[in-house]
């Protein structure tokens, strides 16, 4: 499967995918379902407590799907995204529970600069969930033929973008009174807290 209105009905349906995010080949499925989340934390091998990103289309997207992050992390998530950040916010209203088991208060969320067919499909859906398309513990896949083969034969499409950057997003939380990188990955990490910083105030 290839065509990505197809492998958009797919993923809105439940299924699982492959797909060339900005940063690495990433598993996705819907945002709006618990199974499939379950489904791809099995895949992955991975804790179910572990947190998963939501990635919506676009900063708008985003609110719609979270509106308590309106107001002043709006600015921020405004000041960074779209961008190859993943933003942690308070998430009082604990929506999108199974993406954050072990923090059900927080929420990670990233809104992608995306292109071809991988842009097309998360406008279709809005928002999805994507963590690096590895096995728990292994290399981040830079290329479609880097993702291992277990992941590949449990997704109902794998769609091949070329090689990517092959560095993850730079993680910030923003769930304190002061921005926190709690990873440094794509983009300017210490630019992007500074930014944070000062739409934070």
């Amino acid at each position: 499967m290839s065509d990505a209105g197809a492998v958009a009905v797919a993923i809105r349906d439940g299924a699982l995918a492959v797909l060339p995010m900005d940063t690495v080949y990433g598993l996705v499925c819907t945002a709006f379902r618990r199974q499939p989340a379950i489904d791809l934390y099995r895949l992955k091998g991975r804790d179910e407590i572990q947190p998963t990103a939501i990635i919506a289309s676009s900063v708008d997207v985003l609110l719609e799907c979270i509106p308590e992050l309106r107001g002043r992390p709006e600015a921020i998530a405004r000041a960074l995204l779209p961008g190859p950040f993943t933003l942690v916010f308070p998430n009082p209203a604990r929506r999108f529970s199974w993406l954050s088991e072990g923090r059900p208060a927080t929420i990670g969320v990233r809104v992608p600069i995306l292109t071809g067919p991988t842009a097309e499909v998360v406008s279709r859906l809005g928002a999805i969930v994507a963590t690096s398309a590895n096995l728990s513990g292994g290399a981040d896949p830079r290329t479609l033929a880097e993702v291992p083969a277990a992941i590949r034969t449990g997704v109902v499409a794998a769609l091949d973008g070329g090689a990517l950057p092959g560095t993850p997003s730079t993680v910030l939380d923003l769930t304190g009174p002061e921005p926190a990188i709690l990873r440094r990955g794509a983009g300017d990490p210490d630019e992007a807290l500074a930014r944070a910083s000062a739409a934070h105030t």
